[in-house]
């Protein structure tokens, strides 16, 4: 069964044994690709690629030995036709829409999208059940729905968990992927704000046994300098959820990097989604039995603290912008208002963003841009992470 694709993705690279072979034909004679191309694709990378950093490889080398293959595709022209409308009015936002979208799982969505494909005969827009733009139903594009699957337009939330009739992937290759020892360099920065300890100068100074020994006519002269001492504390707060599962590979390397630095003194880890309103969570599955209330951490982290937030900062303005209905003494009356006790307690804060701007307008660049005029705002990149680091160090 086409054995030369095995050695065409050995020549590529990939490392496919003979075992891994056997379990890919097994599984096509059980039909778990479901007669699909793509389903064959996914299959294929499934169980024969062993890292993320070989998705590109096997990409180039599937695209080449499978180029004569048709692709049946998976959205009719007619339905991408008239899905094709990116200026059109968006719909009225409906909260309880969204919330019952939020109970439905992949699969449950998987099995709509095939049932109203079959069934949708014209355009809709605006809607909360066919496959149509600028609604809130779970199939189409421009929508605000929390979750579901884009046909056709262009990603502009990034709330799909897939793309119908999507062939192209993201390009893991390791030399185009943010690197933990990147963000590690680029974090050592801080190590700045140690301070001097008080101690006799016991710690060998390279730099002025150099311009001492110079000043000296070239005859050594062996320098001294005080001790540092790590000083630098962090609160690290990570959205978690929702839009930010498009950068979930991004983040972990953030985490990896921040945990493994050993660059602080002190390092306070919360998660929240969208806007940390009154709790924060010690887990990213944000459970409420490991909440911490805001007021919690404005009472005793002190203002030492260096405060970094990760975030996408998209969200509906009512969000954050609209009053708690009963809001509790001492807890923050909205979540623009949780955001300024924050900022108004730590002096030194910078907000990382995995994401541009909205391009879409309207309502929801209202949020982002709220959030911008607040906080020193800086991509999530190396570079941005340096200019980030460079914004702390300022005194």
């Amino acid at each position: 069964m086409f054995e030369d694709f095995l050695y065409l993705l050995r020549r590529n690279g990939l490392k496919v044994s003979l075992t891994e072979w056997m379990a890919l034909v097994q599984a096509l004679n059980e039909n778990l690709h479901e007669a699909s191309f793509t389903g064959f694709y996914h299959l294929c990378r499934c169980l024969l690629v062993k890292s993320e950093a070989d998705f590109d490889s096997f990409d180039r080398a599937f695209l080449d030995y499978f180029r004569d293959v048709s692709f049946q595709q998976e959205v009719s022209q007619d339905l991408l036709d008239w899905l094709d409308r990116p200026n059109a009015p968006m719909g009225a936002y409906d909260e309880q829409q969204a919330e019952l979208n939020e109970t439905l799982s992949t699969l449950e969505i998987e099995q709509l999208f095939q049932d109203r494909r079959k069934e949708q005969r014209e355009q809709h827009n605006c809607g909360n059940y066919w496959v149509g733009t600028h609604g809130m139903s779970i199939f189409g594009n421009m929508g605000m729905s929390p979750v579901g699957i884009r046909a056709g337009g262009e990603s502009t939330s990034r709330r799909a968990f897939r793309v119908a009739g999507e062939r192209r992937f993201r390009d893991f290759r390791q030399d185009n992927t943010l690197d933990t020892r990147q963000l590690q360099a680029a974090l050592r920065r801080l190590r700045q704000f140690s301070g001097l300890v008080d101690l006799p100068p016991t710690e060998f100074d390279v730099d002025r046994t150099i311009q001492d020994t110079a000043n000296n006519a070239g005859r050594l002269k062996v320098c001294y300098k005080k001790p540092r001492q790590n000083t630098v504390k962090v609160i690290l707060l990570m959205d978690s959820g929702g839009s930010m599962e498009h950068y979930a590979q991004l983040c972990s390397a953030l985490f990896q990097a921040v945990t493994k630095a050993g660059h602080f003194k002190d390092l306070k880890l919360y998660y929240f989604h969208n806007c940390p309103y009154t709790r924060l969570y010690t887990d990213p599955t944000l459970n409420p039995n490991k909440a911490v209330p805001v007021s919690w951490l404005l009472s005793n982290l002190s203002a030492e603290y260096k405060l970094i937030f990760v975030g996408d900062a998209q969200m509906s303005p009512h969000e954050i912008f609209d009053p708690f209905p009963v809001p509790r003494e001492g807890e923050p009356s909205s979540g623009l208002n949780c955001l300024h006790l924050l900022r108004e307690r730590y002096r030194h804060t910078i907000w990382l963003n995995p994401s541009d701007r909205p391009e879409w307008g309207g309502e929801w660049t209202e949020s982002y841009d709220a959030i911008d005029r607040l906080f020193p705002m800086f991509p999530l990149t190396v570079e941005g992470l340096e200019q980030g680091m460079r914004k702390l160090l300022a005194r």
